[in-house]
């Protein structure tokens, strides 16, 4: 996943110390910028933050002013070592989350179609027959760090049978996604940054294998649609790619697996710790299980696995009275919008029974997170299953939970459950 913008600003050391304070509990510097004047300027974020669920729409419905181009800056960039390792790689082209234009929307049409409500539809009894098995390890048990042993598996497992891949090739692409984010968004020692690199480089080797065999050999599978639309001339598989192809086709397909786990796995991280530090929240849920889609959305809005994403702008524009340069760089905070007074009553408490209302933290516009639909589906299959099978659940007391210091993936460190 190594994005096509590493070089702009990056994070010191010293100084990531105050962002791991500011992404760990966000919501204090969100509450400050809603009421402030204008746009306000976080120097630990190296951005303004654009707070306010109008301003968020208003940037969000502007992509030709509000370029995506930073989307995935690092937090950390690593040093020359690493980055040679990580050249042994592929990768290192624009995604759909950090294209703009003709470019962006030729990236996400294949994502769309291959994340179809047909496709989602038939993917759902995967989904609950390996959350069930998952469940099935530890019920008996009577305790579990639920990140760990379901979070962070049903996810990856759910997407890589959506793609395509063989089911013994899905740990290895878990395994490297998490370090890809890691090395780029966490201080680490050199040796484990090299470590972390070589981790990433592996998985990137095996998507290149199933890049270069649906190519040559296509199957019925999203591996295959999206590297055909992808290919020139289409699905013929006459032509041998070129390293250059090959390289955007893993940065492609890589940056879809990731996306298509990680947030998932936060998404039901948070959604479970919310219900456990309001258990009459969860003995409702348990009573009531047609609250579950309710559940989904509250949770979804009230801490958003994706907090938020840059922009750059392309042109002077005027934002919340607030006049930006051509090259500002905002931190467009879907997180706050979604507590935003204005469009969400009593924003701070979570609530099931909350009447539906429109968030965001699946994005807006043309950057719209097009797995939304899959993503809601593993949260409900998954609210569905403990509720009947484990009601009884609650946090372990003698373990505190951390939130993961980050602003995209919002979830807890562990998750220790008992019952």
């Amino acid at each position: 996943m190594w994005p096509d913008v590493v070089d702009d600003g990056p994070v010191e050391r010293h100084e990531h110390a105050r962002l791991d304070a500011l992404q760990r509990d966000p919501y204090p510097h969100y509450a400050r910028a809603r009421q402030a004047e204008g746009l306000t300027f976080v120097p630990e974020l190296d951005a303004w933050l654009v707070a306010r669920d109008a301003d968020v729409r208003e940037v969000l419905r502007r992509p030709e002013a509000f370029s995506s181009a930073n989307a995935l800056r690092p937090d950390i960039l690593p040093g020359p070592t690493v980055l040679a390792e990580m050249g042994r790689g592929f990768g290192g082209r624009p995604v759909v989350v950090s294209s703009d234009g003709a470019l962006h929307q030729r990236l996400r049409a294949p994502i769309v179609h291959g994340l179809s409500p047909a496709r989602v539809a038939a993917i759902v009894p995967y989904a609950a027959e390996r959350a069930t098995v998952l469940v099935d390890a530890f019920a008996d048990r009577g305790s579990v760090d639920l990140m760990a042993e379901f979070a962070l598996r049903l996810p990856g497992q759910v997407i890589g049978r959506l793609v395509g891949l063989d089911e013994a090739d899905v740990p290895l692409v878990v395994h490297g996604g998490h370090r890809a984010e890691h090395l780029l968004f966490r201080p680490m020692p050199e040796k484990d940054q090299l470590a972390a690199a070589r981790d990433v480089v592996e998985m990137q080797h095996l998507l290149d294998t199933y890049v270069r065999e649906r190519h040559a050999h296509p199957r019925d599978d999203l591996c295959t649609s999206l590297i055909s639309a992808l290919a020139p001339g289409g699905e013929s598989p006459t032509t041998e790619l070129t390293l250059d192809e090959r390289h955007e086709m893993v940065a492609h397909l890589q940056n879809f697996l990731l996306a298509g786990h990680l947030t998932t796995s936060a998404l039901i991280g948070s959604t479970l710790l919310h219900l456990m530090h309001h258990p009459t929240q969860w003995e409702l849920l348990c009573q009531k299980p047609e609250l579950i889609p309710a559940a989904v959305e509250e949770a979804a809005r009230y801490d958003s696995p994706i907090q938020g994403f840059r922009r750059i702008t392309t042109r002077p524009v005027v934002l919340s009275g607030t006049e930006l340069p051509v090259g500002a760089v905002v931190f467009v905070a879907y997180g706050s919008a979604n507590r935003d007074p204005s469009r969400h009553e009593r924003p701070d408490v979570f609530d099931i029974t909350r009447p539906p209302a429109r968030h965001l933290a699946f994005g807006y516009g043309v950057h719209g997170c097009p797995g939304s639909a899959l993503a809601r589906e593993q949260l409900r299959v998954t609210l569905e299953l403990l509720t009947a099978r484990l009601p009884g659940l609650r946090l372990a007391e003698e373990r505190p939970v951390v939130m993961r210091p980050t602003m995209i993936h919002r979830s807890p460190e562990e998750l220790p459950l008992v019952w």
